[in-house]
């Protein structure tokens, strides 16, 4: 694997950013057609098994995505420093946590599926049809979390055509499975979860084959560099400031669920259609933060004062412009796509009134979105963390002041001051970073 190339260009970074905005845009299809094929079935509890099953996964499975960034940063710097051999113990650092927790989960299943459904209680005929598909894809744990460290991994050396590869294997087999058991062999939810389960399993194969680089010679195995007690505490200190910033700017988004959920049934049903363009721009502008953690990472590995300025910059100009065309799309397309996502006159006459807090969302989240992957990439994650507390602190004094006087749009407001307050957090930091690095 070679050292990063001297030069950073606008079309290194699309060469990063494109794939990943294309492998983004698959992931709600897989969603749907998860749906759509219980819904076959005729009644709605499959429907609600399926879909609940699939959040108390993604919520323990949510607990690791530290690994992905962390894994990212870590890796970008080794390269640029030319450190062959710690680019391959990271990633089998990363494998190995996964093992470790996907088997903890399954051990402790009968546990965790116990808590979540106290926590979240339904009817006895959805919760007996979500254990059974809880029960078949709890399998699939470490190969889940190990594929946030095999993604990481994959970024962090620029083979995002490998991600791209990879998210469409795993979401094609899945639909082309979920069609064959469900409406073919008559499965049921249980086929939904083993589509899913052998998606997940081949997944992190082809993932790993995909990363084969860092298994060539014996750097994988070096087993006193791999256990070296420096480097896991290093390792554990990035991702665990990773974590707690991700915990709390998941709070955040939740918060404004359940303050939304007090305006009444119409006013959260206009909310949730209007976060479907938040998370459209995460999926799109997530491309380029990539390309800003593994160029950024580079520079800093290599210390190039230079090209980290420039990985920042270029990066930067395309998530702007990015960003630019969407608000610019929501703002005239936005009537449309709510048409598109709610059938209920009152549930679009709502969500139009409050579209323009989406359409600006865009352009005052960019800066906040870049100033992640540049922090990503320097594993400055310890100000990251900072950071966000700050940020999550302005937040909730915003809802406090605004909310109680201009109702769903000071909750609207709030999260625009909330990723604002981001960027102005870790932009008043750059200036440290940057001259940090070697000139």
């Amino acid at each position: 694997m070679a050292k990063p190339q001297a030069d950073i260009t606008h079309s290194r970074v699309l060469k990063i950013a494109v794939p990943i905005v294309l492998s983004n845009a698959t992931v709600p299809i897989l969603g749907a057609v998860d749906t759509g094929v219980v819904g076959q079935m005729g009644t709605a509890a499959p429907i609600g098994a399926v879909g609940i099953g699939a959040v108390i996964l993604a919520t323990l499975y949510f607990i690791f995505g530290f690994l992905r960034m962390g894994t990212t940063g870590l890796v970008a710097q080794a390269r640029g420093a030319g450190d062959v051999a710690e680019t391959g113990a990271l990633l089998m650092r990363g494998v190995l946590l996964a093992a470790a927790a996907g088997l903890s989960f399954i051990l402790l299943q009968k546990l965790l599926f116990w808590g979540a459904f106290v926590l979240a209680p339904t009817s006895p005929e959805v919760e007996g049809l979500a254990r059974s598909y809880l029960q078949i894809r709890i399998w699939g744990a470490p190969a889940t979390i190990a594929l946030y460290a095999v993604t990481g991994w994959l970024i962090a050396v620029e083979n995002t055509r490998g991600v791209f590869v990879l998210q469409i294997w795993m979401n094609g087999l899945n639909i082309i499975l979920d069609l064959w058991f469900v409406l073919g062999l008559g499965w049921g939810v249980e086929g939904v979860a083993i589509a899913t389960l052998i998606a997940e399993w081949t997944g992190v194969l082809l993932g790993l084959w995909l990363c084969r680089a860092a298994f060539t010679g014996r750097q994988w195995c070096d087993w006193p560099r791999v256990f070296d007690p420096a480097r896991i505490r290093r390792m554990a200190q990035v991702n665990g400031d990773i974590m707690v910033r991700s915990v709390l700017l998941t709070g955040s988004f939740t918060t404004f669920l359940f303050v939304g959920a007090k305006f009444g049934d119409v006013t959260l049903a206009a909310n949730q259609v209007l976060l479907q363009f938040v998370e459209i721009t995460a999926f799109a502008l997530d491309g380029f933060a990539f390309s800003a953690e593994a160029l950024v990472g580079g520079a800093i590995g290599a210390k190039h004062r230079g090209n980290l300025r420039r990985a920042a910059w270029i990066s930067s100009q395309w998530g702007m412009g990015c960003a630019v065309l969407l608000a610019v799309g929501f703002a005239l397309g936005g009537p449309y796509l709510i048409d598109l996502m709610a059938k209920a006159p009152e549930v679009r006459v709502e969500a139009r009134s409050y579209l323009i807090w989406a359409a600006l969302l865009p352009i005052i989240s960019v800066a906040s979105y870049m100033y992640d992957g540049i922090y990503i990439g320097a594993t400055w994650t310890g100000d990251m963390r900072r950071a966000m507390v700050q940020s999550v602190a302005i937040y909730v004094l915003v809802l406090f002041a605004l909310v109680p006087f201009f109702g769903n749009h000071g909750l609207w407001a709030a999260l625009v001051v909330l990723n604002l307050a981001r960027a102005v957090t870790l932009g008043l930091r750059y200036p440290r970073l940057e001259a940090g690095v070697a000139a």
